[in-house]
């Protein structure tokens, strides 16, 4: 290797930072980019604002009321005008057999059949819990024993105060009777004796055979016998006129007071024994069973409840309806009517209800006079529940969905116009007809209406074509508009004030 080549290798050229390139050239290409970006949005900026300026000029003039073919038109013709309304309902039967809860209190479902299930008589369609039912039916055996028990004991006692009675009547009163009686003619026989001593002594003393005190003696004898002669009449007079009777009160209460409490035992063991029938009857009515055969549906929820009222672990109480049996022969549907037509629904108007295989023809049964409750779950509108009576027809079954078409009026061979092409205004109402001249405004008497179409009764004729969406195209239609948004403001801006006032 040659030694003229080594200081070239050993000292490498110096590497040029980006920054010491052309520092001048790079500066002059950002400052030249910045520039046409700028020109680029300016320009931008004026296309949008003659856009905008051109179409400020022409959008009034495509809505003046210069005709320059381009507004929708109706032509004026004669018909036939149904006015009905249109409501969404479900089928429901007119006769249905109410499965109800027999059991009192409150219940829980631990099964119940599936709804729409032909059954057969006997068939289980319900079961409860019965842990309650259970658990009173042993303490109700167990009151029923213990009332018999009570019952058997008062019945004894009401009999041993009815011998008590008869006992003290001819044995314990009598006996004592005549011990008191004895007892007097005991006492007499003594008295009559020592009166006779007394004569006796009185006798010997005067004779000077016995001393005074002897005398004395016999006298006191005589007083004692005669106490307790007075003491054994008073004690008899006693035994007959008050310790009989009092004894005979106390004893006849005493039969009184157990006669009564046998009657208390009496209907306690028969309020134990019907509370055990009871029991033992609910402890059958907690598996409910067919009792013909039928189709099983559930009752129709309340619009306001998640889930039905019916379905494994819910609670039911008593007399509540758990399911229904419809009798599919006599099928109607219930809809309910909003309260700003209710007064044009009538019994005997004709209803179409069409339904996903087929449509029948039917009549209004009845109109409710009373609203059924608003709430957050209809949107607070009020309703009225009105009745359609189904003909008899195949495949109607309960749950399905219909469409029901109330045919409220029918006019026939009548001038019809448009709901689009009539302006509501506080003067009037007015549509715009498109004539030889130009566009003219008619004043309007209009009648009957459904949701397209209105009954005219003068203001335009047959033949005539009148403006659609005239507040889209007619200047003037615009106006009238803004006159009556104006009055309307201006009512309820007064309102306020007098409110306020």
């Amino acid at each position: 290797m040659s030694t003229d080549i080594l200081p070239e290798i050993q000292k490498p050229a110096r590497q040029q930072t980006p920054t010491e390139v052309e520092p001048v050239s790079v500066r002059d290409n950002v400052k030249s980019a910045r520039r046409a970006t700028w020109w680029k949005l300016s320009l931008l900026l004026v296309i949008c604002v003659a856009v905008v300026a051109l179409a400020v000029a022409i959008v009034p003039e495509f809505l003046s009321t210069a005709d320059t073919g381009s507004e929708l038109t109706h032509t004026i013709t004669r018909g036939n005008l149904v006015v009905s309304v249109i409501e969404q309902g479900t089928l429901e039967s007119s006769n249905n057999t109410e499965i109800l809860c027999k059991v009192r209190g409150f219940s829980t479902v631990t099964w119940v059949i599936e709804g729409g299930t032909f059954v057969q008589p006997g068939d289980e369609l319900v079961r409860l819990d019965t842990k309650l039912i259970e658990e009173q039916l042993s303490l109700t055996k167990t009151n029923t024993f213990e009332a018999k028990s009570m019952l058997e004991r008062t019945r004894a006692d009401a009999e041993k105060a009815e011998i008590a009675i008869e006992a003290y009547e001819k044995g314990g009163y009598r006996q004592e009777l005549q011990g008191l009686e004895q007892e007097s003619e005991v006492a007499e026989r003594n008295l009559r004796v020592a009166e006779k001593m007394q004569e006796y002594s009185n006798t010997l003393f005067q004779q000077g055979y016995v001393t005074e005190l002897e005398v004395e003696a016999n006298a006191f004898t005589v007083e004692r016998a005669q106490l307790e002669l007075q003491v054994n009449r008073t004690q008899l007079k006693v035994l007959k006129d008050y310790t009989r009777k009092m004894r005979m009160e106390t004893m006849q209460g005493n039969l009184k007071a157990t006669t009564t409490k046998v009657q208390s035992d009496e209907a306690a063991l028969r309020m134990e024994e019907s509370r055990k029938k009871r029991a033992i009857q609910e402890l059958k009515d907690c598996v409910i069973t067919a009792e013909r055969s039928g189709l099983v549906i559930y009752p129709t929820a309340e619009a306001w409840k998640e889930a039905p009222d019916i379905s494994q672990g819910v609670t039911v109480r008593k007399d509540q309806v758990l399911l229904l049996m419809p009798e599919l022969s006599k099928m109607q549907v219930k809809v309910g009517i909003h309260e700003s037509i209710i007064d044009r629904v009538k019994p005997g108007l004709t209803a179409r209800i069409t339904m996903p295989d087929q449509t029948l023809e039917a009549k209004v049964t009845t109109v409710a006079s009373v609203t059924r409750p608003a709430g957050w779950w209809t949107g607070n509108v009020v309703k009225y529940d009105t009745i359609i009576e189904m003909p008899s027809a195949e495949r109607l079954k309960p749950g399905m969905s219909a469409e029901v078409e109330i045919i409220m009026a029918r006019h026939e061979d009548v001038i019809t116009i448009p709901i689009a092409a009539v302006v509501a205004t506080d003067e009037g109402d007015f549509c715009w007809v498109r004539t030889a001249d130009g566009t003219m405004r008619r004043v309007l008497k209009l009648g009957d209406t459904n949701d397209v179409s209105i009954v005219v009764n003068g203001g335009v004729k047959e033949g005539d074509e009148v403006i659609l969406n005239p507040l889209e195209y007619i200047e003037e239609a615009q106006d009238e508009a803004l006159k009556t948004n104006d009055s309307t403001l201006d009512d309820r801006l007064g309102d306020a004030e007098s409110g306020s006032e």
